[in-house]
């Protein structure tokens, strides 16, 4: 039997995805995002299928499809109304500060701070005027006692690991003792220093370097197994 067309197999795999997906208006907010993962995860992998098949391609996107689907429901984070009113809440806390507020693809609230905004160059003492940004974030937290916090430092390529990485831990746990000092239980944080891994933009620029020093925050709400 011909196999169909790439493009057409693709158009398949998105909208069997589309299809799943829309089945998810009657279902509770874990089902939902379980429903979600599933669908994404089978749309990646009937196109990975897809793409890595050779000569059996049809077959291949099912078998990629029924994968991805597999591993899409068994993991995830749940986008619902407290993460959605605290993205709201910290994009108005933070406007005009250079601090970044935004959805992931995942499903978790980031929170980008530029670390020369956040501190003085070389050093771990924060900003006061970050209080404001991270007060709102903690009441947010603190309110929602599901959601998890993974606080991320990192550094520019300049200066040697010796310096960067204990620099880009130190800002971590600087953004975590102000989050428990408002009330946020130590044990649902996480941080991690990075140093100069991960860079966002090119370290061959003063603007690129800008950007590449900042300290990542994630919320999130593992979605109920």
């Amino acid at each position: 039997m011909p196999q169909p067309s790439l493009a057409v197999q693709r158009s398949l795999a998105a909208a069997a995805a589309t299809l799943l997906l829309a089945g998810c208006a009657s279902m509770s907010q874990s089902q939902t995002a379980t429903a979600q993962g599933a669908g994404i995860g089978a749309a990646a992998g009937a196109l990975i299928g897809v793409m890595t098949a050779g000569g059996n391609s049809g077959s291949s996107a099912l078998q990629g499809a029924a994968l991805g689907a597999a591993v899409g429901a068994a993991g995830g984070y749940l986008w619902n109304r407290h993460l959605e009113e605290q993205k709201q809440q910290m994009q108005r806390a933070s406007a005009g500060t250079g601090v970044q507020v935004a959805q992931t693809a995942d499903n978790r609230l980031r929170i980008g701070v530029p670390a020369d905004a956040g501190f003085a160059t070389g050093s771990a003492t924060l900003n006061s005027r970050m209080y404001p940004v991270l007060e709102q974030l903690a009441q947010g937290v603190a309110q929602n006692p599901g959601e998890t916090v993974q606080v991320l430092g990192f550094t520019d390529s300049t200066g040697s690991d010796a310096i960067n990485y204990p620099l880009s831990q130190n800002r971590a746990q600087t953004v975590k003792n102000f989050l428990v000092s408002r009330g946020v239980q130590a044990q649902r944080i996480s941080v991690q220093g990075m140093g100069p891994t991960h860079p966002v933009a090119s370290n061959a620029t003063a603007q690129g370097r800008a950007m590449n020093r900042r300290v990542e925050i994630y919320i999130a709400q593992p979605a109920a197994r």
